[in-house]
């Protein structure tokens, strides 16, 4: 488990696993990773030890994920030193800005002190109802504010992205044709797009690592 790597410096190579999606592997989460902060808070470089998980395999591997959660304790500011490139979230909510502040303001902190090559991919805007006028309402405001660093491609509240974790299926499994599933792979296309990679094959191996448990 992710925990173990962190904590216990199990080799990454020994808790990774397949998944039944062809090229896709994970490294789980575990509800012990709720105290591995307070584990890790006197351990030296601390910030740093995703960095060193994952420098043992990141040569194997086309793309590795992290998805994190929504904190900005030691774990996520682990992910960001570790990352190349981060991708934000933000939900068409009304508190949509002020945890997007605060995000930013961290991951400034990250670039200057810990991963200057950290960049933003892109803010991503999620649970999105076009039928109600504050969801529009925070699109623009957005928009606005950060222009191009904005995906053209928006989630939408879908049922079926809601009930695919339930059955332990990404949603292109279990409902490829949903709406969730169609916005998730156009957000794929725009961000190979982006960093001119549509060349990319479609056999690339990619790791995925949960930092919260569902």
């Amino acid at each position: 488990m992710f925990y173990d790597c962190l904590v216990n410096d199990t080799p990454i190579d020994k808790v990774i696993l397949e998944t039944e999606t062809p090229n896709l592997f994970l490294l789980p989460s575990h509800l012990d990773l709720v105290g591995a902060e307070i584990e890790l808070i006197n351990h030296p470089n601390r910030e740093k030890k995703l960095l060193q998980v994952l420098n043992e395999v990141k040569d194997q591997y086309e793309f590795i994920i992290i998805d994190c959660s929504p904190s900005l304790g030691l774990i996520t500011v682990n992910a960001l030193t570790a990352s190349d490139s981060v991708i934000i979230p933000v939900q068409c909510e009304f508190f949509a800005l002020e945890g997007l502040g605060k995000l930013l303001n961290t991951i400034k902190i990250v670039q200057s002190r810990l991963n200057q090559h950290l960049a933003i991919e892109g803010i991503l805007m999620t649970m999105y109802d076009g039928r109600l006028r504050l969801s529009n309402q925070v699109v623009e405001e957005v928009k606005n504010h950060f222009d191009d660093s904005v995906f053209h491609t928006i989630i939408h509240r879908n049922t079926r992205l809601g009930e695919a974790p339930s059955l332990g299926k990404p949603v292109l499994m279990y409902d490829a044709d949903s709406t969730g599933a169609m916005n998730y792979l156009n957000l794929a296309k725009e961000i190979l797009q982006r960093n001119d990679m549509t060349h990319i094959r479609n056999a690339e191996k990619t790791l995925e690592i949960e930092e919260n448990e569902q």
